[in-house]
């Protein structure tokens, strides 16, 4: 049987994995595989953040460079974050993520990256202790959920929005617990709080939901509002950074390439 892939033109550009779960029938011969290589990812990452059992994740843009105020913001979270004995958990890309994941390893914590296979190529960020590399955005955020007691999302765009909504609605329907989510940057998130409360205006969310965030600017009134609300609330007792075998230097884990790459 010829996969539906092969009849494509050859000026049209190759289907990302994303494209290729959710085109139609034609497909279905291949599914198997795909199951299969959606099953490895997630063990490939289970096994590499098998020992991150306090973890915060930081979301925010990729576009934010060095120059950029809300840079060194991000590098003061990462390592706020850290000094509270927690693993640094983000996308593992530039800009925001890279600058969180930057301050952790300055304050001496752990720095761990989700990356994500993009069109145009996302590299892992040189502050990395660890980085998987998934294929599927479903599979990302399923480990930086996992293993995480609170959310930080700083200003970004619809990646960004797509995680702190998909967390906030986790938190919401009874999924996970109610982990602290906090929003860095006032000015910045204002129109998003203005949204909430006016889906709670008009009955589509509930009041209470508005009240699951911290919007602020102060890092200490953030890092205040974590200890309280995960580590308080939890009972997480700080342990000590020690070096981790899962956690330590070597190459990155990438499912393609453990997977025995694409089918």
């Amino acid at each position: 049987m010829t996969d539906a892939q092969d009849l494509r033109p050859d000026d049209e550009p190759a289907r990302t994995p994303d494209e290729e779960l959710l085109v139609g029938p034609p497909e279905v011969a291949t599914d198997p595989m795909r199951i299969q290589r959606m099953r490895r990812e997630l063990e490939i990452g289970f096994a590499a953040l098998a020992d991150v059992d306090r973890g915060v994740t930081v979301f925010g843009s990729a576009r934010y460079g060095e120059p950029h105020p809300y840079y060194r913001l991000a590098c003061d979270v990462g390592g706020a974050v850290a000094r509270l004995g927690f693993t640094v958990m983000t996308g593992g890309g530039p800009g925001l993520m890279e600058a969180a994941n930057r301050g952790a390893r300055e304050a001496g914590g752990r720095s761990v990256g989700c990356n994500i296979e993009l069109p145009r190529e996302q590299q892992p960020n040189p502050y990395l202790d660890r980085s998987v590399t998934c294929r599927y955005f479903f599979v990302r955020k399923v480990l930086l959920f996992k293993y995480s007691y609170a959310f930080v999302a700083l200003p970004g765009g619809l990646g960004t929005l797509d995680e702190l909504s998909e967390a906030l609605t986790l938190i919401h329907t009874g999924k996970i617990r109610d982990f602290p989510v906090v929003l860095i940057g006032c000015a910045y998130w204002q129109p998003f709080r203005d949204m909430l409360q006016a889906m709670a205006a008009a009955g589509t969310v509930g009041t209470g939901d508005v009240q699951l965030l911290l919007i602020t600017d102060d890092v200490d009134e953030a890092m205040a509002h974590i200890r309280l609300h995960a580590i308080d609330a939890f009972g997480l007792r700080r342990r000590p950074l020690k070096p981790s075998p899962l956690l330590g230097e070597g190459p990155a884990l990438t499912a393609a390439s453990i997977a025995g790459g694409r089918p």
